[in-house]
């Protein structure tokens, strides 16, 4: 059987609703993470609790990404895309609706595991309607705004809760997913899935252990511990020198949005021939552990240093890592590729505050960057060494 043709390149207006899949699923993750805390109802009394409605939401996308990512190779992008944003729409409703504790668990759930239905596969969906020229641009518009959906969640949703409860912030989230489920299924072209030929069990291992993949999964995965590690700590580190809320806002705001600004200038320089993706990767990793370093440093300064450099770090990776899988990986398998570099990025989202907490613990907060810096600086700096070792004699 013959392999179909790549679908060809879409048109802009095909783009705007994976856009605005990447900033819901962002806006969804971090617009009500941010405010449950806060919420004083009978829903959360407790950290515990509290812990574990954000479990909830991470815990169904680590599970089940992969899965909908190939489901998506195996029925085709758009109806995962689809089925995702409507199961997000309903899943808030839910929440919306009855307006109890124990429904807020369970939408918290669906939220999570619908996410993990439409993320992957709208990555996916990005990386088959560009061609390899056009997709560091593309990867770097859709990373553009979800952060965007990272950066403004918190705030809207704050705005959402303070003007009528969480039930507003779950009628919002209903909404918003509900008009991308419609505005996709208009704009976004249909493309079929590609014959696969029957992959086993080893077969996926082999690939997913493979450099091609390791790689810029182990590099997105380090991109996100930073970034949940700067959004997380550094206004401890703030508030520690004696900043108020404003400063250390402000340097969390410069992050995020240093990081929005970052992706798709790096994307386009990567289309364009300027910037290869190893020395875009490798450059963005050592940015990011700079960052992490000058988070050691006292007072606003170092908060502020800190957040630029790790912002512009992460932007560097980030389009740069899914073109390099988009590239590397066989146009059947693009929703499966993506679902599992999503799941790295997941691991790495839990595991880099996991880190720099257990350090403090038993050290400082200080040692707890150094400790995430050093382990993100290791990679690079190995893979300079021993380049000029491994490198072909010219002939």
């Amino acid at each position: 059987m013959t392999a179909q043709p790549i679908a060809p390149a879409a048109p802009r207006q095909a783009m705007w609703p994976l856009y605005a899949a990447g900033f819901t699923t962002a806006f969804g993750a971090h617009g009500i993470a941010a405010n449950l805390g806060g919420f004083s109802e009978d829903a959360v009394t407790s950290l515990l609790v509290l812990g574990g409605l954000l479990a909830l939401y991470d815990g169904a996308e680590v599970l089940l990404k992969p899965v909908f990512g190939s489901l998506a190779d195996r029925i085709g992008g758009k109806p995962v895309l689809l089925g995702g944003l409507i199961a997000f729409a309903a899943a808030s409703a839910l929440y919306a609706i009855a307006d109890s504790p124990g429904w807020l668990w369970a939408a918290r759930l669906g939220q999570g595991a619908a996410a993990s239905a439409f993320s992957p596969s709208a990555s996916a969906l990005v990386a088959r309607l560009n061609p390899a020229a056009k997709r560091g641009r593309a990867f770097g518009s859709y990373g553009f705004y979800k952060s965007i959906g990272y950066t403004l969640g918190p705030l809207l949703g704050g705005l959402l809760v303070w003007a009528g409860g969480l039930r507003l912030l779950f009628t919002v989230m209903a909404l918003c997913a509900a008009a991308v489920a419609v505005w996709a299924a208009r704009a976004v072209p249909v493309v079929p899935p590609l014959p696969r030929k029957r992959q086993t069990v080893a077969d996926l291992a082999r690939r997913l252990a493979d450099r091609s993949f390791l790689a810029p999964t182990a590099a997105l995965a380090a991109a996100t511990a930073a970034l949940s590690v700067g959004v997380g700590f550094l206004p401890v580190s703030g508030a520690a020198a004696g900043l108020g809320t404003v400063a250390t806002g402000a340097a969390v705001s410069v992050l995020a949005a240093t990081a929005a600004v970052v992706q798709p200038k790096s994307g386009r320089a990567l289309d364009a021939g300027r910037l290869t993706i190893s020395t875009g990767l490798l450059s963005g990793l050592l940015i990011t552990a700079a960052g992490l370093a000058a988070a050691m440093l006292p007072g606003l300064a170092g908060v502020l240093l800190a957040a630029a450099l790790i912002g512009t770090g992460t932007g560097l990776i980030t389009p740069l890592g899914f073109a390099a899988l988009a590239a590397s990986t066989p146009e059947e398998r693009m929703g499966q590729t993506m679902g599992s570099a999503e799941l790295g990025r997941e691991l790495g989202d839990a595991g880099g505050p996991l880190l720099v907490a257990g350090v403090a613990t038993v050290s400082t907060l200080t040692t707890g960057y150094a400790a995430l810096a050093l382990l993100l600086a290791v990679g690079p700096l190995l893979a300079l060494a021993i380049r000029p070792r491994t490198a072909p004699a010219a002939e």
